[in-house]
């Protein structure tokens, strides 16, 4: 495998709002000396509490912040480096599903309509077929392309989300908290249906998620940060059977998760409902 996604030492800090008249505060770092690096066709999961940087460093992945230190490489391209017109080209190659399945989608608009929008900024044409394909490959009907975002379960918009995101055929998809707002059961299906995707399409998955037992149900390895920094990584049955940082034993513990067992989560592609 080739690597496609890597992040290099990157820092990124808000400012903090004044408490004093005359004294500035010192800001919060949100990300701070943050590596990581991702292969064609893996997901690496990314875990940590509220707080710990983790949709900070999604949103500079996304290219949606610009990091204030370091380098986002995708397929050896910094993202940082290049004209917001190559950036806009290469954003078809990456692309995010969110947290909220009933924010994400315009309700003004039929479902159609929304997958279609990033087709449309990258001036794609066959937009129709692209859109039916999408659906179809989430597990809904071509025909449900007409209907509107009201008429569909939050687990059902789920999957519109995933279809417009895999329209442009991305080589990465960012998952940020993408089940969190499911019921459990529907969380497995959402699970199981990005795992045939991405052995259907080759894709590779950025995971964030505070639930470790959905992330080791998903990701082949492991990031696990606290205040913006990376306190452990490795291959995630590892991580989970032996954690070496007393935070990931910590998180393990209040999350009751049982230690892996196997060489890896993606020797077992389903997640029981």
């Amino acid at each position: 495998m080739t690597v496609l996604l890597q992040a290099r030492n990157l820092r990124r800090t808000y400012p903090r709002p004044r408490t004093t008249l005359f004294q500035r505060p010192e800001p919060l770092v949100a990300v701070s000396g943050v590596s990581l690096a991702l292969e064609r066709g893996e997901t690496l999961g990314i875990v940590g509490e509220s707080g710990s940087g983790k949709s900070t460093l999604a949103r500079m992945v996304m290219g949606f912040e610009r990091p204030e230190a370091g380098q986002i490489l995708f397929d050896g391209t910094d993202l940082n480096a290049v004209p917001a017109r190559e950036l806009q080209r290469l954003r078809t190659k990456f692309q995010m599903v969110f947290q909220d399945p009933y924010g994400s989608l315009d309700p003004r608009h039929s479902v159609g309509w929304s997958i279609a929008e990033p087709l449309r900024a990258a001036r794609i044409d066959n937009r129709p077929a692209r859109v039916a394909e999408a659906l179809e490959q989430v597990g809904l009907n071509h025909g449900d392309a007409a209907r509107f975002p009201h008429e569909f379960s939050g687990g059902q918009r789920q999957r519109i989300a995933i279809a417009r995101a895999i329209a442009l055929r991305p080589a990465l998809i960012v998952a940020d908290e993408a089940v969190s707002a499911l019921d459990v059961s529907v969380q497995a299906q959402i699970l199981n249906l990005l795992m045939d995707l991405q052995e259907d399409l080759g894709l590779a998955m950025l995971f964030i998620s505070h639930d470790l037992a959905v992330v080791a149900a998903i990701s082949d390895r492991l990031l696990v940060m606290k205040q913006g920094e990376v306190v452990e990584t490795g291959a995630t049955a590892d991580v989970f059977a032996s954690p070496a940082h007393a935070y990931t034993r910590s998180l393990l513990t209040a999350a009751q998760v049982a230690p892996a067992t196997g060489s890896s989560p993606a020797s077992n592609r389903k997640v029981p409902a």
